[in-house]
């Protein structure tokens, strides 16, 4: 799957190019919680703000210097390594005493006990994420093109594309997916969190597809569609599009595309022709879909074409852009990137 290829909201206003991650700095997130820990339980939550250091990395730091398995330790999000970054984990059976034979170096750059809890931290267990991002050596229209940008953005909402990360450094995950669907023997040979990485990645290739179809049309609703509610993540679809048109100018609501899955349901009218066509321009079916995911054990959900962009603020000075915002969980920073930036965000 490759990103660049799939259509900008904004294709009219030009890009300002640029090199991004420059130092680790120039990336920065901070993990919103969803909630705080109780006060009791086996589960001790911390923040950790780590530098150069992967999620899955600091898993198994956190495993190595406490002497736990890395299945005591809970996140709620995966964080980029080339960035400084901070998140909520949890640590099952450790006391807060432990904590202080952690090293705290240029990687691991604090760490804040916030309380015990009595559930494990899960993923897509947090708000959000709250960005702060320069973008250096942009081009000398930046002036004109960035707020333009920004107000669509602000406007219409961000493009909710799956990040290239999902498709792995040869950006084929999706090919293997694929080839899932059709072989339950070698579905059979694989476990099952590498069989449901492969037909997430499969997914995410269907789903992108069905945005790049809708992009002009992102934040319209058509009759057929299944929306999605901002305030609580709940679906309906729509049998009067005239009707939801304004809750969806307002925010409210947001046409979504398909993660295919055993139980989730596919569109109607003209947006379930598209979700049609997809398929079939991958060479699958509906049903072929249903009966892998009922093999393999995912139900499906729908995910929104857009997701708001709040909180943000910005700044340019001589030729490096300052950017500051947020995100819901699952949303893409790149996104947004890529948007302002027309090309594949350029690292050092």
């Amino acid at each position: 799957m490759n990103s660049s290829l799939d259509p900008f909201l904004t294709s009219t206003i030009p890009g300002i190019g640029g090199r991004i991650r420059t130092v680790p700095e120039d990336f920065n997130v901070e993990e919103r919680p969803l909630y705080l820990p109780c006060g009791e339980g086996e589960h001790l939550y911390v923040t950790i703000t780590k530098r150069g250091l992967s999620t899955p990395d600091l898993v198994r730091r956190l495993s190595s210097s406490l002497g736990i398995k890395a299945q005591a330790i809970g996140v709620a999000g995966l964080k980029d390594a080339r960035a400084v970054t901070t998140q909520m984990v949890s640590l099952q059976g450790v006391a807060p005493e432990q904590l202080a034979g952690l090293k705290i170096d240029d990687m691991v750059l604090s760490l804040q006990v916030l309380g015990r809890h009595r559930n494990r931290l899960r993923t897509g267990h947090h708000a959000g994420n709250r960005f702060r991002l320069v973008i250096r050596n942009v081009a000398d229209h930046a002036a004109e093109s960035v707020p333009a940008i920004l107000e669509q953005l602000s406007t219409r909402g961000v493009p909710n594309y799956f990040g290239p990360q999902r498709q792995g450094k040869r950006g084929d995950n999706h090919e293997v997916g694929a080839a899932l669907l059709h072989d339950a023997r070698r579905r059979e040979k694989m476990n099952r969190a590498q069989r449901i990485w492969y037909l997430n990645a499969y997914q995410s290739f269907l789903f992108n597809r069905m945005l790049a179809r809708r992009i002009d049309h992102i934040d319209r609703i058509f009759v057929g569609d299944w929306t999605m509610k901002s305030e609580n993540g709940a679906c309906f679809q729509v049998e009067d599009a005239d009707q939801e048109q304004p809750r969806a100018d307002r925010f409210e609501i947001s046409p979504t595309g398909i993660l295919f899955g055993s139980r989730v349901s596919w569109a109607n009218g003209e947006p379930g022709r598209i979700e049609e066509a997809v398929i079939a321009e991958a060479g699958t079916t509906r049903e072929t879909l249903i009966a892998a995911a009922k093999a393999c054990g995912f139900r499906g959900e729908r995910r929104a074409f857009r997701v708001p962009l709040t909180e943000l603020e910005w700044s340019l000075s001589d030729d490096a852009l300052t950017l500051s915002f947020s995100l819901p969980p699952g949303a893409y920073a790149t996104s947004v990137l890529r948007e302002l930036m027309k090309s594949p965000p350029t690292n050092p």
